[in-house]
């Protein structure tokens, strides 16, 4: 839809339009949608059953609503969606602060400017993108920012008195009129400042240090709300909650598929990248393990929730990682490895809360250990399980030839060697190739084989058929038994690397 070009109040008149409240403009938008088969919320994967019904409800309701749920759960990006309901363009009175309805003013200015130019008063149309209007809550918010305050510059510049209502300086609320506006973080905002929206979300009007103003706003609030805060930085005020008319709980995606949908879609990428670097479902796969293994974990807090910024950062530094080490061995191609998934460490240890043993293990070592529990996991998708192998007796064990090799071997797979190193340090590993040729047959190709390779060591390590450590510039594979007598096993979570981790306390004391 083009801008339209009626300028005058009278040919707007002429125009047959009729006033509409917000909410009226989102449900008949809304309806539209829905009957046409309209992607109502593009973009938003995991909630078709969830939350997005919730929320067409409420907004066919005519309700304010709540966004709650952890962190990551693409609350503010929902209320942003929400924009898309609006119609692209409406009339308002040109110059006014308020975004006045030339058929419904509001504010002074707009009144008095009909009252003197009548059918000549000009009109602007404003987008839908200007419609809205989003505030994170902070403790330094008061209530001149949401509301407003009396301007004694303003009064002083138009020689009024105080009593007069065009003295007041409008905040963020009164100018989001005919519009949505979005305060994030809500229990985050003072109690006294959550006060101060009781009038507006029930009657609908402002009041400004004790200004004889009433100004019926037309405003859709959204707030979002995180429900751990409702215990440990603030809490949403009874009266406030009452009149809010909906909550609606999100929650994280609830199967990789889903995570991975949400993943490739949010992260940044960067085109000589993609030429340089070839990856595969498996790593997108491992990277969304690492958020369920985290979800799990005694070590993390789940009351803080892991975001889906920590799946969507780490699969960026992923890249990043075989993009680096294409760069400094100067090759034009390469295919991701585990070693970059590997690399992805700091994406993690900035993104999960820890509680008390986790903060006591420390950030990194919570990190390994979840990383080594997904690549444990995922190994099972496409490997023979090891417990179920030593139990068959009338078959070979496949994982038999891999560690009697190492028994008096060890071989270093260094996270930057170059692709033609990589390649011959695994293909040294007799029975690897086989054991990856018959497990994943449908997987294999020349091009993906050694990531393969390099995966079924790194299972194998994390179900203590062979031995891992964790070298300064990449890890080191070899026999299990000698092992113990060196470092642990990255990610491994037996009692020797428990046994490891406390004599290291001991020794920090």
């Amino acid at each position: 839809m083009t801008q339209p070009t009626l300028k005058t109040l009278g040919e707007l008149k002429k125009s047959g339009y009729q006033p509409r409240s917000v909410k009226q403009e989102l449900r008949d938008n809304l309806i539209a949608k829905l009957r046409s088969k309209e992607e109502v919320f593009p973009g938003i994967y995991g909630y078709e059953e969830t939350v997005i019904p919730d929320l067409q409800r409420a907004i066919l309701a005519g309700h304010h609503i709540n966004m709650l749920g952890l962190r990551g759960q693409a609350k503010t990006r929902i209320a942003r969606l929400l924009v898309g309901l609006l119609d692209e363009y409406i009339p308002v009175v040109e110059g006014s602060e308020l975004n006045d309805d030339p058929l419904q003013p509001l504010s002074v200015f707009a009144r008095n400017l009909i009252e003197e130019k009548g059918d000549d008063t000009p009109i602007s149309w404003l987008h839908r993108d200007e419609r809205y209007t989003e505030k994170l809550a902070t403790p330094d918010v008061s209530v001149a920012d949401l509301i407003g305050d009396a301007d004694p510059i303003k009064a002083a510049t138009l020689k009024l008195p105080y009593s007069d209502e065009r003295v007041i300086h409008f905040g963020l609320i009164p100018r989001a009129h005919r519009g949505i506006f979005v305060i994030n973080e809500l229990p985050d905002l003072q109690a006294r400042i959550q006060v101060s929206l009781f009038n507006i979300l029930q009657e609908g009007d402002i009041q400004i240090r004790g200004f004889k103003v009433r100004l019926p706003l037309d405003i859709q609030f959204v707030f979002t709300a995180n429900p751990e805060d409702y215990t440990n930085r603030g809490s949403i005020v009874t009266p406030l909650k009452d009149r809010i008319d909906a909550q609606i709980i999100t929650h994280y995606p609830k199967s990789i598929e889903i995570g991975k949908r949400i993943t490739k879609q949010e992260a940044r990428i960067k085109e000589e990248q993609r030429g340089l670097v070839t990856t595969n479902e498996i790593v997108h796969d491992l990277v969304e393990q690492v958020a369920i293994e985290a979800r799990g974990s005694e070590y993390v807090d789940a009351k803080s929730g892991v975001s889906a910024r920590l799946t969507i950062s780490a699969y960026e530094q992923v890249i990043a990682a075989a993009e680096r080490r294409a760069l400094i061995n100067g090759e034009k191609n390469t295919y991701v490895r585990i070693a970059d998934f590997i690399g992805a460490v700091p994406a993690v240890t900035g993104k999960v809360e820890l509680v008390y043993e986790g903060e006591q293990e420390g950030a990194g070592i919570v990190a390994e250990k979840l990383m080594g529990k997904a690549l444990r996991t995922q190994f099972l998708n496409y490997f023979p399980d090891p417990e179920k192998t030593k139990k068959q007796k009338d078959k070979p064990n496949p994982y038999k030839a891999i560690q009697d090799w190492f028994g008096s071997r060890t071989i270093d797979l260094l996270h930057d060697a170059s692709d033609e190193d990589y390649r011959k340090v695994l293909d040294v590993v007799p029975g690897l190739q086989d054991l990856v040729q018959q497990s994943v047959p449908s997987e294999l190709s020349k091009e993906n084989r050694h990531f393969w390779m390099e995966f079924a060591l790194h299972g194998m390590a994390e179900h203590s058929l062979i031995s891992r450590n964790r070298l300064t510039a990449g890890a080191q594979f070899k026999d299990l038994l000698s092992s113990m007598f060196t470092m642990p096993n990255f990610g491994d979570d037996d009692d020797d690397d428990e046994d490891y981790q406390s004599s290291r306390k001991r020794k920090r004391r």
